[in-house]
This record gives C-alpha cells, structure tokens and sequence, in this order.
C-alpha cells in the first residue's frame, strides 16, 4: 500500500501568450489555465509537485454526475483515479494486488457505457475509487504539526491550515461550464466509438480538451 502526503496547495496558471512568436504561444494555444499545485511526499520515494487543472473537477462532475458543490469527493476522485488499473494492462495482472482490484472493477461502466444510469456510473466510478484507497494506494493530508514544523524550519511566519487542501476545496465550480461538459460527455458518448482528447461537438467551443477518464 502506498501512502502519500498532501502538505500544500496553491492555485497557478498555465502560460499564456501575448504577441506572435512566443514560446508559450505553442504550450498554451488556448491561453492560461488555472492549474492547482500540490506538494506531495511519500516517506520512502521523495517528493514530487502534482498538478490538478481547475476543470479536472468540472469534467469528473460531468462525466459521472457528481454534485459540482461536493468539491471534496471530486478531489479525492482525482487524487486516486492515477492509481487505478487497466483492465487491459497484462502488466497490472502480473501483480497479485492489482489483478484482484481488476477482477472487481472488470465489469463496472465507466463514463462512456453507453445506456447506463448516471447514477450507476457514478457508483462504479466511487467503488473504484474506494478499491484504489483501500488495497493500492492512498492520498492523506500530512500531520498539521509536521506541516507547521516546515515552515518554522525555512523561516515562514505562515500558519499551517488544518487541512492542506484548504484552499482546493473552498474552490466552487461554475455550474454553466459543468453543464457544457456535461453535454460535450453525452455528445460524445453517442456520437463515437473512442472518445479523444480534442473531439468536440461541431460549432462549439467548450474549453480546451481533456484526457479520457478511466
């Protein structure tokens, strides 16, 4: 079982350009994106600095009609979602561990099976989870009293929040942009066979694109 540590969160952009040429023009076509940093850390592997773009959270509450003011489950959804197997990995199915969470999740719809209750995505999408956190690996918020010892060590006068998430999940969602997604999943889901990062329904704009959900 892994365990990771959140120990802050801060709210970023992507790059945004500004005249013909620039270099960020290329990264960032569409301009900035709000972007949320968070410093994660694991006892025996360091440290790594992961990033949750701003409408991660409008999309899984499109795709499997979660409440959009219930930021909490949509974090903890994309905080495990990395850690959850393919049913399709041969990789995964050498690992004793990963190869029973696939036999349970095998048969579960995702956000793309089609004639299937949202309710019902929802739910397999949350046992998913839950499988991800109980047996493979887990996201917890570091202790309040180590974070607050960071900070006195590198000299900062900040006070450490009781929970490092604080500031994602105070975070509220524009119901309008969760609705256009919402209608671009079910375009999608209707209309094609493989769902990709840049298919959208014809004469809209929606926003950049997203990576496909499990």
């Amino acid at each position: 079982m892994e365990i990771w540590t959140v120990w802050d969160a801060e709210l970023g952009y992507s790059p945004m350009h500004f005249r013909e040429g620039d270099e960020a023009r290329r990264a960032a076509p569409m301009g900035a994106e709000p972007l949320w940093g968070l410093k994660m850390v694991r006892p025996d592997a360091g440290e790594i600095l992961g990033v949750m773009p701003h409408s991660a959270l409008e999309w899984r509450a499109a795709e499997y009609c979660i409440d959009p003011e219930d930021v909490g489950t949509l974090v903890d959804v994309i905080l495990h979602e990395p850690w959850i197997p393919r049913v399709d990995d041969p990789f995964a199915a050498q690992d004793p561990t990963l190869a029973a969470v696939i036999d349970d999740i095998r048969d579960l719809p995702t956000c793309w099976t089609r004639g299937v209750p949202d309710q019902e995505r929802r739910e397999a999408h949350l046992t998913r989870i839950a499988l991800v956190k109980e047996r493979i690996a887990r996201v917890d918020a570091a202790p309040v009293e180590d974070r607050q010892g960071a900070l006195l060590f590198v000299g900062s006068s900040r006070i450490a929040p009781a929970d490092p998430l604080a500031p994602l999940l105070e975070a509220r969602l524009d119901p309008i942009r969760v609705e256009s997604r919402r209608m671009a999943v079910e375009w999608q889901r209707r209309t094609l066979t493989a769902p990709d990062f840049y298919s959208k329904p014809a004469a809209t704009f929606i926003g950049p694109g997203r990576p496909v959900a499990a």
